[in-house]
């Protein structure tokens, strides 16, 4: 239903068409459409259909089809065949003949064999663009569309608080206002204008604070801090981008799970935000409110307590729901008008979505966007967009062919381009299957650039990522000694859920530290690694060290004895060329830290806008700031700001204020510069962060450009929730701080807040418009 020009219930063409679907419907096969079925249970070992798993699993009708293309690694042509025969046996062979909605994983590209692999999300959070992020997804949903999704399980919107989770890399950062902003624009890509692929926000909510770093472990946060830092990036994707699916988290909050919260899922998300799309679940988080959290005693009352928080569909496959629903209507524990709820929203779905006219896809032109000359110069670009040089001493990049005949590389993460992957692309995400790789390691991109710059390459590996022998050092030592640089490429190994034995199983060389499941308690490089570059350093060939990584390392040590580092994340099938292009100076970098890089494990939490008692007290054997700040970035050219100027001195509660100030490129280079507007309130009335980014703008800059940024500002974004909980704006002084990063901070300008104004259901404004001019 939908609310008409009298404020009443107008009722929509599809509101009737579902609850014609509805009317019609047995409560099993109700109860069918709230459930999921993977392809492992569909598929026979050669792709080809199970015809009685069919029957078993689809003759009431289905929800979701999980994951046909990706989980049962099949090439697009065979992808688009299994979905379009799957649709046909429910058009054709069940009672109603409803179709289901197919879905994927797409974090860094579709989960499946021949799909372009960009850079992984902290990657892409580095470029500060949410416009480049919304093409990236743009031609993640051609390829999406192509095999016949039309329903994706992306993108991550936890905030990266705990640096030893193994997640940090699916994330968008540590800052609300970042992760909310690169967020809205990759649901934007992915949806397009309602015509795309349904995007999901996960995991709702705070999965970014478990425990000890722990996957799925409990979360103990305040309210407050869950709404203004976990729950603010979900609220701004639904309300300005329209996001049209939820995924629950894992996770317990203060002793309730995600997964059977009614005050989370149905209070906030859909009473509070006005959400009228479909949440689905973490794949068997209902079930784990058995054997996990143990507050259910069987599946059944699983079952029941997740839908009745909220949850419209299991996954990946019907294990709590279906007939465990149908019988608990039957047996009087759940009302059948909680289960038609859930039912109308995803037939509502399936309307939107198209499915229910037709889901077929033409399977002969399936591969057509994949593996596009436009894709691999998307990748390119987004590669080294998102590199971040954290140190360069005396120059030493961009390296200069007169000046280099030998270049020595070294270290395990050179030359393997499954290392340059994060751990929801397919290669990574399933390294038994032996997927030949379309990439370019670092190794690739240096040796095509020995010609044309007139140096010789030599490589030695080293040692692997996690191993502990030091045998090669000496080769590599050597290499080192005979060249004129070295690029020391070190880093984590990503993967899902991989240990010891599931590395000898495969044949992997390492076992993965980063990635989902793969959680740490120490910061530092894996196994010798930090060892090797200090042996190549030795020598006295300078080092270039390139940190391929999911995940911030601990390496103060390093960065101080070496002098230059780079920050290369992890750069997806193209991330070899996205270095070299830097390191070479083909692109000058303009990547900044969307996470604090700390010093030490023990330095943790150490994100930028912590309160002051926190941020300011220091430890005994270490400063309490972080090795690299949040927002850090390096150029090969300098930029210089002017003035900070405000349009007015008192803000009205209700109103905008203008921050203005100019930026000027006074090197010889042209770059890029992410010019960064903080707030802080001066005088609260409960302890505050430090600072909070409110608005930032990635500015491309000629030599001797300079260009007016201005950003507009509501009061509303100052907002915080009051001693009753109520969000609202509070009179008194404040300050902008605009900076190269967290820490650089070039000037600031105060202001004054008239008066105390709770903001109104519906008024929040979550972004700062922002206006980039010529200022010659």
């Amino acid at each position: 239903m939908r609310t008409g020009p009298d404020g009443g219930v107008a009722e929509t063409p599809t509101d009737r068409r579902v609850d014609e679907l509805l009317e019609q419907m047995t409560v099993e096969e109700k109860a069918a459409q709230l459930g999921s079925v993977n392809a492992e249970k569909l598929l026979n070992e050669d792709g080809t259909l199970d015809e009685a798993a069919v029957d078993e699993h689809l003759s009431n009708g289905i929800g979701h089809l999980t994951r046909i293309g990706g989980e049962g690694s099949l090439a697009p042509e065979e992808a688009a065949e299994r979905t379009n025969e799957l649709q046909a046996y429910l058009r054709e062979e069940t009672r109603l003949g409803v179709p289901a909605i197919p879905h994927e994983e797409c974090l860094s590209g579709y989960m499946g064999p021949e799909a372009t692999t960009f850079p992984q999300m902290i990657g892409m959070a580095s470029t500060w663009s949410p416009d480049l992020l919304e093409t990236v997804t743009d031609t993640i949903r051609d390829q999406l569309e192509a095999i016949g999704t039309v329903h994706a399980l992306s993108p991550v919107l936890d905030v990266a608080r705990d640096l030893r989770w193994g997640r940090v890399e699916e994330t968008f950062g540590e800052d609300p206002y970042l992760v909310a902003a690169m967020a809205c624009g990759y649901v934007d890509g992915l949806q397009g204008d309602g015509d795309g692929i349904a995007a999901t926000l996960k995991h709702f909510a705070g999965h970014g604070a478990g425990e000890g770093g722990k996957n799925r472990s409990s979360v103990n946060v305040g309210r407050r801090e869950l709404r203004e830092t976990h729950l603010f990036p979900f609220e701004a994707a639904i309300r300005t981008a329209d996001a049209e699916a939820v995924m629950n988290a894992y996770h317990d909050i203060d002793g309730v799970p995600c997964a059977s919260d009614e005050w989370l899922l149905t209070d906030v998300l859909r009473g509070e935000w006005g959400f009228d799309g479909t949440v689905v679940s973490d794949y068997y988080s209902v079930e784990f409110l058995r054997s996990e959290h143990g507050v259910a005693a069987d599946e059944r009352e699983a079952g029941v307590a997740a839908v009745e928080a909220g949850i419209d569909v299991e996954l990946p496959y019907t294990d709590c729901y279906g007939e465990h629903l149908a019988d608990a209507v039957e047996a009087g524990e759940l009302s059948e008008a909680t289960l038609d709820r859930a039912v109308r929203r995803v037939l509502r779905a399936k309307a939107e979505k198209g499915v229910l006219d037709d889901p077929t896809v033409d399977a002969d032109a399936a591969a057509e966007p994949f593996g596009t000359e436009e894709a691999r110069e998307l990748t390119t670009r987004a590669a080294r967009e998102s590199m971040t040089l954290l140190k360069n001493e005396d120059d030493l990049l961009p390296l200069a062919g007169e000046d280099t005949d030998t270049v020595a590389v070294v270290g395990p993460k050179a030359d393997d381009a499954q290392e340059l992957m994060g751990d929801y692309a397919y290669p990574a995400h399933y390294p038994e299957e032996e997927v030949e790789l379309d990439a370019t390691t670092p190794l690739d991109a240096v040796q095509a650039r020995a010609d044309e710059y007139g140096f010789d390459v030599r490589y030695e590996q080293g040692c692997t990522t996690t191993g502990p022998d030091t045998d090669d050092f000496d080769a590599a030592a050597e290499a080192a000694e005979d060249a004129d640089v070295v690029l020391a490429f070190v880093g984590a190994r990503s993967a899902v859920d991989f240990s010891d034995s599931d590395r000898e199983r495969v044949n992997m060389p390492s076992v993965a530290t980063s990635g989902e499941g793969c959680d740490v308690v120490d910061l530092g490089l894996p196994g010798v690694q930090q060892a090797l570059v200090e042996r190549v350093d030795e020598t006295g060939t300078p080092v270039v060290t390139v940190v391929v990584s999911g995940k911030p390392h601990s390496i103060e040590s390093i960065a101080e004895s070496v002098p230059a580092v780079l920050q290369a994340w992890l750069p997806g099938e193209r991330g070899g060329e996205g270095v070299a292009e830097v390191v070479f100076g083909e692109h000058n970098p303009g990547g900044h830290l969307p996470v604090s890089i700390p010093r030490s494990v023990g330095q943790l939490p150490v994100h930028y806008n912590r309160k002051p008692n926190t941020a300011n007290e220091e430890y005994v054997y270490t400063e309490t700031d972080p090795l690299f700040p949040f927002g850090h970035g390096l150029s090969y050219t300098d930029f210089e700001y002017g003035d900070l100027s405000l349009s007015t001195t008192e803000l009205q509660p209700a109103g905008t204020v203008t921050a203005e100030v100019t930026v000027e490129n006074t090197g010889d280079t042209a770059g890029h510069d992410v010019v960064q507007l903080y707030a802080s309130a001066e005088n609260p009335d409960q302890a505050r962060p430090v600072q909070e980014l409110v608005a930032f703008e990635r500015v491309a800059l000629d030599p001797g450009e300079t260009k007016r940024v201005s950003f507009e500002v509501d009061a509303s974004q100052l907002a915080y929730h009051d001693r009753d909980m109520n969000l609202a704006v509070e009179e008194g002084p404040y300050a902008f701080r605009v900076g190269h990063s967290a820490a650089d901070i070039a000037d600031a300008a105060g202001f004054e807040v008239t008066e105390t104004k709770a903001v109104p259901e519906g008024a929040r404004t979550y972004f700062a418009e922002t206006d980039v001019e010529s200022a010659e």
